[in-house]
């Protein structure tokens, strides 16, 4: 009897559920089953962890202003670089605008180290300054900073550098050889060939990289930009792609690695996609430079215009960082000249380069482009 009377009630159940739900189609109630495409409902996807982070510059070196971390912070970045102090750095330096720029939502990804002429001509001293940089890894690594940017040019060939008029009259940097090709030596500097500098930094990596390693912090050399073969009687050990693999194999570890620059893989007539996952798969990109360069002879002659409309197809790259599972910072650089930033004193840095509404459309750009390769990524 109590099973008949449970089998009525849950038959009465059953039928009362039936004339409450609509019976779907066969093909809408598949689509319910399907997962929602990136459009519905899903938002824009934002950076994580596992993620790129477009950055931008900030200097730190007299502190932070709470107006500095404003003017990142409103236009959605929340990862910086800067210059670094003179060297050796301190703990005591480096903590207070750490804690400043976290207080703010902001975090220091790279500092750039300079200041240490005699370990790039191998001059006696460079003992001394390398202490000085090792002291300084081992107090970014306390404080946390993951990068340590540096440069090692022979000479920087910026007397190439020439402005030209871009669209509406934006200012745009030309880049020539030809303009400094037979310019000498500089008495500071000297000359020096690419066996000299190869042995000068193969000098300094064996002496910093172990204390790099056990700092927990990143070296990111970056190429020579301009590209130009001889530089006022030097040659340029960064100038090459077969340099750049070179560079890494020196000392065989990801704190030994590259800024991967795509607007100067451009500019060496390489394909910056390929270069991207060269590297990228050696886990050797600690930083990134996100340019777009039009490039009229490789090495020798090009133009750096609007993000927006180089020979780089910006979104590639983008989208290969992403697959290669590159997290550091992505540096959207070099902005153009426009009349806003001339009208407020903002033009900065080199011919054709301007200031903070130049950054700002760099870097919404950068932002669209990472959002866009991770929507792909996502429905992949």
């Amino acid at each position: 009897m109590m099973r008949s009377m449970l089998s009525r009630r849950n038959l009465i159940k059953a039928i009362g559920a039936a004339t409450v739900a609509p019976v779907l189609p066969p093909s809408l109630a598949a689509a319910q089953d399907a997962p929602k495409p990136w459009w519905a409902g899903n938002g824009m996807p934002q950076e994580s962890a596992a993620t790129p982070k477009i950055a931008c510059a900030i200097d730190v070196r007299n502190g932070v202003t709470d107006e500095a971390i404003r003017n990142v912070v409103q236009i959605g970045v929340h990862h910086v670089l800067s210059n670094g102090p003179a060297i050796p750095w301190t703990v005591d330096q480096l903590q207070p605008i750490v804690d400043k720029l976290k207080a703010g939502g902001v975090r220091l990804g790279n500092l750039m180290i300079t200041g240490f002429p005699n370990v790039v001509y191998g001059r006696p001293g460079r003992d001394e300054e390398i202490d000085k940089i090792r002291q300084s890894i081992q107090a970014a690594g306390q404080v946390g900073l993951p990068v340590v940017e540096y440069n090692f040019y022979a000479h920087r060939a910026m007397e190439g550098y020439f402005e030209e008029t871009g669209r509406g009259g934006a200012g745009l940097t030309g880049v020539d050889y030809d303009r400094m090709k037979d310019l000498p030596p500089l008495p500071q500097e000297g000359a020096h060939t690419l066996n000299e500098m190869w042995a000068n930094i193969t000098y300094f990596l064996e002496a910093v990289i172990t204390v790099a390693e056990k700092a927990n912090v990143r070296l990111a050399l970056h190429p020579n930009d301009p590209p130009f073969p001889l530089s006022r009687g030097s040659q340029q050990i960064m100038a090459t792609i077969a340099g750049w693999k070179h560079l890494i194999e020196i000392v065989d570890s990801p704190a030994n690695g590259i800024t991967f620059d795509c607007g100067v893989t451009m500019e060496i007539g390489e394909d910056p996609v390929e270069v991207c996952r060269y590297f990228g798969g050696r886990d050797r990109i600690n930083h990134m430079h996100y340019r777009n360069p039009h490039v009229t002879v490789p090495y020798l002659k090009y133009d750096e215009g609007f993000i927006d409309e180089g020979d780089v197809n910006m979104f590639a790259v983008m989208r290969e960082l992403i697959k290669m599972k590159y997290s550091r910072e992505i540096y959207p650089e070099h902005p153009r000249a426009i009349d806003y930033d001339r009208e407020c004193g903002q033009i900065r840095g080199y011919p054709g380069g301007g200031g903070y509404a130049g950054d700002l459309y760099d870097i919404a750009y950068a932002k669209a482009m990472l959002q866009a390769a991770l929507i792909v990524e996502r429905t992949r």
